[in-house]
């Protein structure tokens, strides 16, 4: 996982490589969950920082060693650069490597993407899903409320699917499960698997 350190002392909004991901998630989705949601984060977590003691930290050590409305703000910009990251609308397949890891760990591809949609859909409320690396190598998957992230866990974390209303409601409605299982279109594992080193 990379990090993310502030520019000239602030954290800058990442800009989407793409402006719709197909009929999975579309251009007015994308521009509330990015345009509005993250950028409010943003923007809290930068007005946030001047004498909290965070100033020109990464915004993974802010995650692990910060609480409140700073946790709330540096988790939930962590959380949804990491989502924004990971898709692409040209389908990036898996390399045998990862796809070999996943099998290793859950028995098959589909599998895993079985209990991950199932952990996503009985997460109750607002919060992620997470694929993570632990300290043994193992692949494991977790979920967290609100802005928590794995890497509160000592968990490296290689992909996530928000499950908060505002990442599918315009597009799903209520539908919470059939946005878990559209995800799968636009996921680009090269990213995921750049996260394992």
């Amino acid at each position: 996982m990379k990090e993310i350190m502030p520019v000239n002392g602030q954290f800058v909004m990442m800009e989407l490589p793409y402006s719709a991901l197909g009929n999975v998630i579309s251009a007015q989705t994308l521009c509330f969950h990015h345009g509005k949601h993250l950028k409010a984060y943003v923007d809290n977590l930068n007005k946030a920082l001047p004498g909290s003691g965070f100033e020109g930290k990464s915004l993974k050590e802010i995650v692990c060693k910060s609480e409140g409305g700073m946790f709330n703000n540096a988790g939930q910009v962590l959380n949804h650069t990491m989502y924004f990251e990971q898709f692409s609308p040209i389908l990036k397949p898996a390399s045998a490597k990862l796809t070999s890891l996943i099998e290793k760990n859950f028995g098959s591809m589909d599998a895993f993407k079985k209990e991950f949609e199932q952990k996503g859909a009985t997460l109750f409320g607002s919060g992620w899903v997470w694929l993570s690396v632990d300290r043994d190598g193992k692949l494991v998957i977790t979920q967290h409320k609100n802005a928590e992230n794995p890497v509160t866990m000592g968990l490296r974390p290689l992909l996530t699917f928000d499950v908060w209303e505002h990442a599918y409601y315009l597009d799903y409605q209520n539908r919470r499960a059939d946005y878990l299982t559209a995800l799968w279109q636009i996921v680009d594992w090269s990213v995921v698997e750049s996260r394992l080193d």
